[in-house]
């Protein structure tokens, strides 16, 4: 069994005054989090303030990056030349490391949001154009990528610091892809439920899919979708679950050993 493991939240999707979800809450309860970089939602306020409470938590930060798409919030296929995603993801990064350098911190990661990461997934051209763009950037990066995928594939090959992500709130289908929104049920809102699976899942590092099929499937890092209305329930049994079964939660760069 891990005796230590990270909770992400992706956060910060809001605009100005409004927000989406609740990320103060969710700032005590994960250690790691995936903001949004402007593109499938935030802006430079939310971002700077999201970045100072993280400051203020000791949690680590990453760049959300996403396609161009508000009005989809990002869930949205895009088809554009692979270069034009590479510039797309570093200018998202870019402006996170602006902002959380108001907050005095480092971004420590990047992971891909929504359509776009679901594309570069199966799509090699994708998956390297994201990997350069954060090899450029900051060759220190950490990447967080779901496992098997093309984007660890690109990871790897890039030479960057891998970390694979599992999902508190989503079923899996066989292979290890996440069930479609569209699918009902796919997303897991009761959080004594969804507390007791993941524990399970970081005990034998098995997932099971929603067929129930047992995957061996790698994680360093689980994700808590921060847009859900159940989201902070979830995270915050999630956590209380694994810490009475032994499970330290920390931060993306310590449970890499970084």
């Amino acid at each position: 069994m891990a005796r230590r493991i990270n909770i992400n939240a992706d956060m910060a999707e809001g605009f100005g005054a409004y927000d989406i979800g609740d990320d103060s809450a969710l700032l005590d309860i994960v250690k790691s989090v995936n903001i949004a970089c402007g593109m499938h939602g935030g802006d430079a306020g939310i971002m700077r303030r999201v970045a100072m409470a993280a400051a203020e938590r000791e949690v680590s930060i990453g760049a959300h990056p996403g396609f161009n798409d508000l009005w989809g919030f990002g869930r949205r296929q895009i088809r554009m030349a692979a270069e034009e995603v590479e510039y797309l993801v570093a200018y998202q990064i870019g402006a996170l490391q602006g902002m959380a350098a108001y907050a005095g911190i480092r971004v420590s990661h990047v992971k891909a949001h929504g359509a776009l990461n679901n594309m570069a997934c199966v799509d090699r051209a994708y998956a390297m154009a994201i990997a350069r763009a954060v090899k450029t950037v900051d060759p220190g990066l950490i990447h967080l990528v779901m496992p098997g995928t093309e984007m660890e594939r690109a990871t790897e090959e890039a030479g960057l610091t891998l970390a694979r992500e599992a999902f508190v709130d989503r079923t899996y289908e066989p292979g290890g892809t996440l069930s479609p929104r569209s699918l009902a049920g796919s997303v897991l809102t009761d959080p004594d439920s969804t507390a007791a699976r993941t524990v399970e899942m970081v005990r034998t590092g098995r997932i099971i899919s929603r067929q129930g099929q047992a995957m061996e499937i790698g994680f360093d890092s689980l994700c808590v979708h921060g847009d859900e209305p159940t989201s902070v329930a979830v995270a915050k049994a999630t956590r209380a679950a694994l810490e009475a079964d032994g499970v330290e939660i920390v931060p993306l760069p310590e449970m890499l050993g970084l």
